[in-house]
């Protein structure tokens, strides 16, 4: 492990008061002595100056797909009072509200096993790669609904069923959209790309549920053994990459304005009660509801062909759930035996709520939160559930994915793509993309074990295993 960080317990890591200048509170990282093996130094330095940022709470918090990103490290999460804390773009990223979403299906392995003509037909269904544009051409009226209402817009306008929403973080959209902060060019940007994918790690995955950890939360999920399901892995397109770019400008500015000291200008910032920083949280809360409403349109083209391919009822294909892994959010918390509202910065984490928290649907409270983890085209993604745990030590937030070990130059170089895809051929994985290269960048090489992440989270508590499901056939962004 790294020079200067403690060892808390088995899979629990604790970065000092002093590791760097100015940290207000400590930092704290679950990770496991194998994967510590492979963290970047570089990570552990930002979580450490993501520790000096004004109105921090309690701790810099890292989970175990940790690696460097821009400002604060990819697997970051971190709390702001509302009176004294920041609002910073690097706390969620540039693709505001990248996330997930599984639905599940009638269908069984040999439904699919080796159906290349469903995996063609989703791949030219689904617009994929950069800049790809959509055959959903929507009215600038229809896209400040998406910004305003999220994944309900999508709804009302045809595009799935009313039971999806209450299988969506927060009912699928953030009251807080302001579209008025968005720009010009970040709309202009967004338009023609609702119910696309895009590109880097983004994909659409058929999978099958081969394993259940713990049955009764799978059955209040709706997942069995040997059921087909469909995941989607997207976020705001260019829409959010443009408004995180906008506003970092303003808020580099206002970092000055407020004479807040950073160890790292990437930590733009400014107060979250501030002019600019309710204008950047409006456009944020705009961008990602634009994002769930582009997750819905997704899944519903995605069921459309299976209705039509196999002849089944569009009502028989469940959202299990929707979670969001950049994003920043004003959630209630217990802070020293008082509820509190605080905002909560998730950049490459997920919401992990645990059983009894009052905003989970009725039909899950008794279970917690669905908590969705995808692995790399050809290996398991998982299931798994908030925890009581979470809620006390990670501010209800757990790990969003495996975490790259290997730069997408790096696997470019390295790795052939039409190599990659003969090999998962072979394992009964069958993959589509735009071109080798966005094979290449996402092999499974390139990531972290998907087992062994979501092992040190079940490990520490944080959030529990449910089910495993295994890629059948990927469609790459």
């Amino acid at each position: 492990m790294i020079d200067g960080v403690l060892r808390t317990g088995a899979n629990e890591w604790e970065i000092p008061m002093g590791y760097v200048p100015g940290m207000r509170v400590p930092g704290r990282f679950f990770l496991s002595e194998s994967l510590g093996r492979i963290l970047e130094p570089g990570a552990v330095q930002q979580l450490a100056n993501v520790a000096t940022l004004p109105g921090i709470i309690h701790h810099a918090l890292g989970m175990p797909d940790i690696h460097w990103g821009y400002g604060f490290p990819i697997g970051g999460v971190a709390a702001f009072s509302i009176e004294e804390g920041i609002i910073s773009p690097g706390g969620v990223g540039f693709d505001i509200n990248c996330g997930v979403r599984l639905f599940t299906t009638p269908l069984v392995h040999k439904d699919i096993a080796g159906r290349r003509d469903l995996i063609d037909d989703l791949f030219s269904t689904v617009p994929t790669g950069v800049g790809a544009k959509g055959s959903l051409k929507v009215s600038p009226k229809a896209l400040d609904g998406m910004m305003v209402k999220g994944a309900r817009w999508a709804v009302e306008a045809g595009y799935g069923m009313p039971g999806d929403l209450a299988r969506c973080e927060d009912s699928g959209f953030m009251k807080e959209a302001d579209t008025r902060a968005v720009s010009a060019k970040a709309k202009q940007r967004g338009g023609p790309q609702g119910g696309t994918l895009g590109s880097g790690n983004h994909f659409l995955e058929m999978q099958v549920v081969n394993e259940i950890f713990d049955p009764v939360a799978a059955k209040a999920f709706g997942l069995s053994i040997g059921q087909v399901c469909c995941m989607i892995h997207c976020g705001s397109r260019g829409l959010g990459h443009q408004v995180c770019t906008d506003h970092l400008k303003v808020l580099e500015q206002a970092t000055r304005k407020y004479h807040i000291t950073l160890p790292d200008r990437q930590l733009a910032c400014a107060p979250i009660t501030s002019p600019e920083g309710k204008e950047y949280f409006g456009a944020m809360a705009a961008s990602a509801n634009y994002a769930w409403a582009n997750r819905q349109l997704i899944m519903d083209a995605a069921r459309k062909v299976l209705a039509k391919t196999y002849s089944i009822d569009y009502g028989d294909m469940p959202l299990v759930y929707d979670v969001a892994h950049n994003v920043a959010k004003f959630e209630e918390h217990s802070l020293d035996g008082r509820r509190e509202t605080v905002c909560v910065h998730r950049k490459g984490a997920t919401r992990a709520f645990g059983p009894g928290t009052s905003v989970l649907p009725p039909d899950l409270i008794s279970t917690g939160q669905p908590v969705i983890i995808p692995g790399s085209m050809g290996t398991s993604s998982y299931i798994l559930r908030g925890t009581h745990t979470a809620m006390e030590k990670t501010f209800g937030s757990t790990c969003h994915g495996a975490g790259r070990i290997m730069s997408r130059s790096q696997a470019k170089k390295k790795l052939i793509g039409k190599d990659i895809a003969a090999g998962l051929l072979k394992e009964g994985i069958i993959v589509r993309a735009p071109n080798e290269n966005a094979i290449a960048d996402e092999a499974p090489g390139v990531y972290k074990p998907s087992d062994e992440v979501v092992n040190v989270v079940h490990e520490v508590g944080i959030s529990r295993l449910v089910a495993r499901l295994s890629p059948v056939g990927v469609i790459k962004g």
